[in-house]
């Protein structure tokens, strides 16, 4: 398997921008699935976006159903269990196209598709996919996911839920409470995590949802959004489950949560990208139709600020979540091409990529409620208002930190998983570390490089970067060794820097891509959106490896670390900001709608 494939080598490595997968590169199949997404989307959610609003879960039952008979619920499961078989790539852009509407319909279907039935195909057996995935795949059957307890929130591991073998031997008895259980209301089948006697880890279990088994719930939860993604309480009360309905071996539950975790976390990306272009199309075209002081409101200086960076963000997302879809697909690929079964090849392949996986969580979840916050706020008064879709895109968009792990813990996984990656020698962070501490010792270079190509000194600004991250999290490591676990605000700081490169580095990449295929002349907003999303974060990174430096080391060692922080942020030529978003603006102003 080639070497560029590891998962959180982008840190270490430089990435060329023919290496990269882009939206750009959706073909003719890819493009077709997405129009036809978008056509049901606009026709059955978009267009009765308050009947989600009213809490109608029936609609989005319903809604799911369509999907299924449209075959949007099997895209990702393979052709022998009544799927499409298509690859990760086909299934992050279903995920995109069909989460931009709701957040009610988006959570309903993802919570079915992903976390739902994805444990049955990547663990089950051969008859327990026979069983169940047909059914899951056409939308005969819902699914649901029951991990949370009261008790047991981001400790995913310390749940209560009791799994007791019976006297034959035949089957488990399940005790216990399940909480904020998405689909819950419409389900056919749970799968439920409980341990089983004293076990370390939890186990999982197919339950098939019949009410006169010791399984009664919760009236629906009132929340704040995804008013009409049935969300409930569920108790389970000597439940009979045949032992033959136990998912993978005993013990092994919260490895399959975590995993299920994992791709969950970069469908969750991808889902709060439909979500921005249209909130972003929203707020351009209101900008351009609001008239104050006899002038559009697009046409002021403070509005084209806020679509700029709303457009940015978006780019900037799109860049990263393809790119990373693109690489576990072909890693997925590789691995199938050695033989390995797909259930095997496909959790390796997530698994390898977890890193990028959470730092995907974490900003486009972000992005999508700074958009939407900002679509508020351009429509002013209006945007508060429920009769405008602002609100609830707001309201919507706000769950999508909490989920698939809180923004807090991914920011400490991602950063953490680069360190054990690193320890067992799949990473070397500890090579380019010790570079990097030799570099601050000698003497800068005072030549002026040169920067007339596309992009040079952006991508030089990339290695520079990456030189900062190793300092920060090379010291931080140094300093605290296997305790850095306990520095929580070392971490979330140095994590900001590795989502910051990530993304920046993604952006770059693919319009340098798009720039050698098209040529610089027809793409200089997307040239300046790169631009900018890389000065946001040069920003970001200053900032936060100044806290950490100025946290963990004193004296000369800090001395030495914030010289290099300087060095290592510092641009030759700074960007004309205001230039960049007006370049960005005039396209949007333009064309009335988000265009890249």
């Amino acid at each position: 398997m080639s070497d560029k494939t590891r998962g959180g080598q982008f840190i270490v490595k430089e990435t060329k921008c023919e290496d990269i997968f882009t939206p750009e590169d959706f073909n003719e199949e890819q493009l077709m699935m997405r129009d036809s997404v978008r056509e049901f989307v606009d026709k059955e959610l978009w267009a009765h976006k308050d009947r989600f609003e009213k809490k109608d879960y029936a609609y989005t039952q319903e809604c799911m159903k369509k999907a299924g008979d449209l075959g949007f619920l099997s895209v990702a499961v393979p052709e022998a269990y009544g799927g499409m078989g298509m690859g990760f790539v086909n299934t992050v852009l279903v995920c995109d196209y069909i989460s931009g509407a709701t957040g009610s319909f988006s959570t309903a279907f993802g919570a079915h598709t992903g976390i739902g039935t994805m444990p049955i195909t990547l663990y089950g057996t051969e008859e327990q996919k026979q069983k169940y995935v047909p059914k899951l795949a056409s939308g005969e059957w819902f699914g649901a996911y029951c991990l949370t307890e009261p008790g047991a929130g981001s400790d995913a591991n310390s749940g209560k839920t009791k799994a007791v073998l019976s006297e034959d031997g035949k089957t488990y008895s399940i005790t216990g409470q399940k909480m904020w259980i998405s689909n819950a209301g419409f389900c056919s089948v749970f799968i439920v995590f409980a341990r089983i006697g004293d076990d370390k880890n939890i186990t999982g279990f197919i339950v098939e949802n019949t009410p006169d088994n010791g399984i009664s719930m919760n009236e629906e939860e009132h929340k704040l959004g995804i008013r009409a993604s049935s969300t409930r309480q569920v108790f389970f009360n000597d439940t009979k489950v045949p032992v033959e309905n136990m998912l993978s071996e005993r013990g092994n539950g919260f490895k399959i949560a975590m995993n299920a975790l994992n791709v969950g976390r970069i469908k969750l990306a991808a889902a709060c990208l439909d979500a921005q272009r249209r909130v972003i199309s929203g707020a351009v075209n209101y900008s351009n139709e609001r008239i104050q002081f006899n002038t559009a409101i697009s046409q002021f200086g403070a509005i084209r600020s806020k679509l700029a960076e709303m457009a940015t963000s978006c780019y900037a997302g799109e860049s990263a979540t393809y790119r990373a879809a693109k690489d576990i697909e072909d890693r997925i690929t590789a691995r199938e091409a050695e033989g390995v079964s797909h259930q095997e090849s496909e959790l390796k392949g997530v698994e390898e990529y977890a890193i990028e996986c959470s730092i995907l969580k974490v900003a486009v979840s972000e992005d999508v409620q700074n958009c939407a916050d900002e679509g508020i706020q351009i429509f002013g008064g209006m945007g508060f208002s429920e009769d405008t879709p602002m609100e609830s895109a707001w309201r919507d968009a706000r769950i999508a930190r909490i989920y698939e792990g809180t923004n807090e813990i991914n920011r400490m996984l991602s950063v953490g998983m680069l360190i054990k990656k690193a320890m067992k020698g799949h990473v070397d962070l500890l090579g380019p570390a010790s570079k990097v501490q030799e570099e601050l010792m000698g003497i800068p270079s005072f030549e002026t490089p040169d920067y007339s190509e596309l992009f040079a000194e952006e991508k030089e600004m990339i290695t520079k970067l990456k030189k900062a991250f190793l300092m920060v999290a090379g010291g931080a490591v140094q300093k605290y060794g296997p305790d850095l676990d306990a520095h929580q605000q070392l971490l979330m700081a140095a994590s900001d820097i590795l989502i910051e490169i990530y993304m920046a580095e993604s952006t770059i990449l693919r319009t340098e891509k798009l720039a050698k295929a098209t040529g610089e002349d027809k793409v200089k907003e997307q040239i300046a959106m790169a631009k900018l999303y890389l000065y946001q974060a040069v920003d970001i990174i200053t900032q936060k490896g100044k806290e950490s430096i100025i946290s963990f080391a004193e004296g000369d060692e800090q001395r030495m670390m914030l010289m290099g922080l300087r060095r290592f942020t510092k641009y030759t030529n700074m960007p004309n900001v205001v230039g960049l978003r007006e370049t960005i603006t005039t396209k949007l102003v333009a064309e009335n709608a988000y265009c890249f």
